[in-house]
């Protein structure tokens, strides 16, 4: 198991991501899971548009309030024990919820 802080830095060159997280393989299945906490304090403004090299699931472990908003579409709410696909390339954001959001990634 890996973890990695991804925190606010000072330090210049540093990729700043909103998010923590924690790598986890599924032993004898060769799956990676990611599993990432938003904290509510963060920043709006840290929740920008992005692509992902790569498909992903993401399921929601817990978190109200949040949404997802993919390219060309409304925002919709994520609902804890879902699934939301999001192909690679495909530019997409989070808005921030009530509380911390936690999600299981999985590339595919």
């Amino acid at each position: 198991m890996v973890v990695r802080f991804t925190g606010k830095s000072n330090i210049l060159n540093t990729v700043v991501k909103p998010y923590t997280e924690v790598v986890s393989e599924q032993h004898g299945t060769g799956r990676e899971f990611i599993y990432r906490t938003f904290h509510v304090s963060l920043d709006d403004d840290e929740l920008v548009w992005h692509r992902d090299k790569k498909n992903r699931v993401v399921h929601v472990l817990s978190g109200s309030g949040w949404q997802l908003q993919l390219d060309d579409s409304l925002p919709e709410d994520l609902k804890i024990g879902q699934d939301y696909h999001i192909l690679k390339e495909t530019f997409h954001r989070v808005i921030k919820g009530q509380n911390d959001l936690v999600v299981r990634i999985e590339n595919i």
